[in-house]
């Protein structure tokens, strides 16, 4: 999505600037990885986004062939086409390569959306330094730690800060996805890879068969997933590969309605609570990766928190059950405090929408991926 965006506003400050001044250098061709909007975008797609789509320290090297597979197909590309500037976006066990890359090859790098290594591997700021010319930073505390550290990097803002509400309405959603409009609705979002949801969901869906009947469950399915892989693991984890196995449980196919739309969440680690704190709805935090991961990372976690709601915030906005905390006993007790209306439930929209206010700062009034489109043009200008 946020290479979409990006492409999206760099074509419309190149057709300005091209009508402003005839023969200025500005890009108007795209390539590289990504998924289907940046395809629709515009975006020549030499690796596909899903094929990267890889969690936690055992599973990258179990895909490590694979991997540097597309890595090279990605670089052969751009010695190919010798592009004027390369973009890289999160995903940094890739991107860091790439950015290397480019820099042997006198390609200026600009890194959108950097790579968390303040929340650990902080040493692994030295391949900022040393590989990209400009870094854009989401989250307001980020531009400090990278400065610091002698990266020049500038906040521009969150890509969904700005997201507006949902424009379809309760009981038109409700119509369009089957659901009971007069019962309490909550949303699941257990991840976005395959191997994050296997070991989210089954524990989730525990949790919603102890919620009990009085709820719908929203599973939204995300690009890089497909329906009948949800189902199955619905079907897997009611032992039973029956239809009647998905009652209560229903797939829709976008995430912000159905949070909008929610009473509460049981939401993953990642961007997906971020979407909820801009969508304004109360939720708990739930993440499990494989033992071996997580013996592995967790002394290298340099921050209080891991949900990017609570750091943002610097203090426990929504509960979190990550790894031996996530049970379904556990969702269930916090579910309880923030469904009814009550003072942990006002509190925990409060502080939501301090945290939503927080991510608009420092762009100005402009979206960020404008923001950010301006300042890659001034890189491409000074070439």
């Amino acid at each position: 999505m946020y290479g979409a965006q990006l492409i999206e506003a760099l074509r419309r400050l190149a057709e300005l600037r091209s009508a402003g001044q005839p023969g200025a250098a500005v890009p108007t061709q795209f390539f590289g990885a990504g998924g289907e909007r940046m395809r629709a975008a515009g975006c020549e797609i030499v690796v596909d986004a899903k094929d990267l789509a890889v969690v936690g320290i055992t599973e990258v090297l179990s895909r490590l062939p694979k991997i540097l597979g597309l890595y090279r197909r990605l670089i052969r590309a751009a010695d190919e086409k010798r592009p004027a500037l390369a973009v890289v976006i999160d995903a940094p066990a890739f991107n860091w390569r790439v950015a290397r890359q480019m820099r042997r090859r006198g390609i200026p790098v600009v890194y959108y959306v950097c790579p968390q290594f303040w929340a650990w591997r902080q040493g692994r700021v030295k391949l900022l330094r040393k590989y990209v010319d400009k870094a854009l930073v989401i989250f307001p505390f980020e531009e400090k730690f990278y400065r610091d550290r002698g990266v020049d990097a500038t906040f521009v803002g969150h890509p969904l800060a700005d997201l507006p509400a949902p424009a379809v309405t309760r009981d038109a959603y409700a119509v369009e996805n089957r659901l009971d409009a007069a019962k309490t609705w909550i949303t699941l979002m257990p991840g976005s890879r395959r191997k994050e949801v296997r070991m989210n969901l089954p524990t989730m869906l525990g949790a919603a068969g102890r919620l009990g009947g009085d709820y719908e469950f929203l599973l939204p399915v995300a690009r890089t997933l497909d329906s009948a892989f949800l189902a199955a693991l619905i079907a897997g984890a009611t032992e039973t590969r029956r239809a009647a196995s998905l009652r209560g449980i229903h797939l829709v196919p976008e995430a912000l309605p159905a949070l909008y739309h929610s009473r509460a969440g049981i939401v993953a680690s990642g961007t997906a609570t971020v979407e909820a704190a801009i969508m304004g709805t109360p939720f708990v935090m739930v993440y499990r990766v494989s033992a071996l991961t997580y013996a592995l990372g967790k002394p290298r976690v340099k921050v209080p928190f891991y949900a990017m709601v609570n750091l943002i915030a610097e203090e426990e906005v929504v509960p979190e059950l990550v790894q031996h905390k996530f049970t379904v006993e556990n969702i269930v007790t916090e579910m309880n405090k923030i469904i009814p209306d009550g003072e942990p439930r006002r509190r925990m929209i409060e502080q939501l929408a301090a945290v939503k206010a927080r991510l608009k700062l420092g762009n100005g009034g402009a979206h960020p991926s404008e923001m950010a489109a301006e300042i890659i043009l001034k890189e491409v200008k000074g070439q």
